[in-house]
């Protein structure tokens, strides 16, 4: 059995774009050469306008399959692993600890952490909506099983409410979340999960922290340290760390960044 963590880019997606592309042609092309609106100015408008589209579409769908090729886990790029793997490598679990994967998706990074730390154990949360249907706790589960990661977990849950106690545990962690979520203050979103966070724990969380989605990031590493948390850094991880700036520019994760510390 092997594990399947699905791709970033849904293959349904680019199929899906791939046929409005093919059908917008088509249309273009039959407005082009029927007979009907013949001299009437509607049929050019018409024409041009499905032409464009396809050429946008074409364009989209193209865009896409390179973005698939890059997150495949199977492919030759494999920017999915090699993001994963490099956030777990920031999360450190104390035996018998326990360790929180926000937004887990397909199971991927709570995994890798469990598996990083075996004497401890990761649960991992998600809601799970409709958006991302792919992506299920059963899913989860089955890729713990495939990875023989057994202190595991997987359960469902809002992230801007988690379902847990103050300071519930050991290490926190996200990746790709929170800029997801409709929201003017994502910074309290990171809040919420270091809220969880028992003291002396750790966080890694990677994102696309933009000033236009998560507002002045420094200013809140800032004011994270004059809450008491300890070698608070946000670390630019399109800078060859995760990807490179060229790649970060034409797949659109340009501000990507792994904010890491401990309360």
């Amino acid at each position: 059995m092997k594990a399947d963590y699905k791709n970033w880019m849904p293959k349904g997606m680019v199929f899906g774009v791939g046929c409005l592309a093919v059908v917008s042609l088509v249309i273009s092309i039959i407005f082009g050469s029927t007979a009907a609106f013949e001299g009437m100015a509607i049929k050019k408008v018409l024409m041009v306008i499905f032409l464009v589209l396809a050429i946008i579409l074409c364009v989209g769908t193209l865009w896409m399959y390179l973005m698939y090729r890059a997150f495949s886990y199977d492919g030759k790029r494999q920017l999915s692993r090699q993001v994963i793997e490099g956030i777990a490598d920031y999360v450190n679990i104390p035996d018998g600890g326990v360790g929180l994967d926000v937004g887990c998706g397909s199971g991927a990074l709570t995994i890798a952490c469990a598996k990083a730390n075996p004497n401890a154990k990761m649960i991992g949360i998600d809601r799970w909506g409709k958006e991302y249907a792919s992506f299920s706790k059963e899913l989860c589960e089955n890729n713990a099983i495939a990875e023989g990661a057994m202190n595991t977990s997987f359960q469902k849950g809002d992230a801007t409410k988690l379902p847990f106690e103050d300071e519930t545990f050991d290490a926190v962690t996200s990746n790709y979340v929170y800029h997801n979520i409709p929201s003017r203050d994502r910074q309290a979103i990171l809040l919420e999960t270091l809220r969880t966070l028992k003291k002396g724990g750790t966080f890694a969380i990677h994102d696309i922290m933009s000033k236009a989605k998560y507002g002045d990031m420094e200013a809140f590493v800032a004011k994270l340290k004059d809450m008491g948390y300890e070698k608070v850094q946000l670390i630019d991880t399109t800078n060859g760390q995760f990807m490179s700036p060229s790649e970060a520019l034409w797949m659109g994760l340009s501000g990507s960044a792994i904010l890491v510390g401990k309360k």
